[in-house]
């Protein structure tokens, strides 16, 4: 027969480790996701943009707002430096603007618009098959609603929460926007 003070030590483990309730658990975060490049490699995005404010734009090459990409590119060069990240996020769901293969959509932006920033591989934004990024994005997120067209935007902090989501219409170099991210960078401005 076993000593009761055999099981002593487990039950003061139990007692000094206090139990975790779901609102003590550890809340999502909008980079909590492994997503695939578009040159096809698989990326942590948590890893990857750890400490960065990240701006996550669902892009398309035929649509009114393809030009956007100019300042999409113009917010990196600006603002890389500093800790923003661009991450496009390439969606065929509106008008069938993105048909193009990785390779296409990856050559059009370059020489189009030099971009320079990142992109991941083409996903559904809505729907049955939306990827678990936008799932979050457009459910948990403090922004939810479905994605209603191209070139919306979601602003992320530099420590994973979303901190502000921007319709199709909000050019990327407006000051509305400009003023989210310097205020995310910490002022890190001009």
């Amino acid at each position: 027969m076993r000593s009761p003070l055999a099981c002593l030590p487990i039950l003061l483990l139990m007692a000094a480790t206090p139990p975790i309730h779901a609102e003590d658990a550890p809340s999502p975060h909008a980079l909590d996701f492994t997503m695939e490049t578009l040159g096809g490699d698989t990326v942590d995005l948590a890893e990857k943009y750890r400490g960065k404010v990240v701006l996550l734009v669902n892009v398309a090459s035929k649509c009114g707002y393809t030009p956007q990409y100019a300042g999409l590119q113009e917010l990196h060069e600006r603002y890389a430096d500093k800790g923003l990240a661009i991450v496009g996020v390439p969606c065929n769901q509106f008008g069938g603007q993105e048909p193009g293969t990785a390779d296409q959509i990856a050559a059009f932006c370059s020489a189009n618009y030099g971009a320079e920033f990142d992109m991941l591989a083409k996903v559904d934004v809505n729907g049955e098959d939306q990827c678990p990024l936008y799932a979050y994005l457009t459910n948990e997120s403090p922004y939810p609603g479905k994605i209603n067209w191209n070139f919306e935007k979601f602003l992320v902090s530099r420590d994973g929460e979303v901190i502000g989501r921007y319709k199709s219409a909000v050019e990327p170099t407006s000051v509305e926007l400009v003023s989210a991210i310097e205020g995310a960078l910490g002022g890190g401005g001009q």
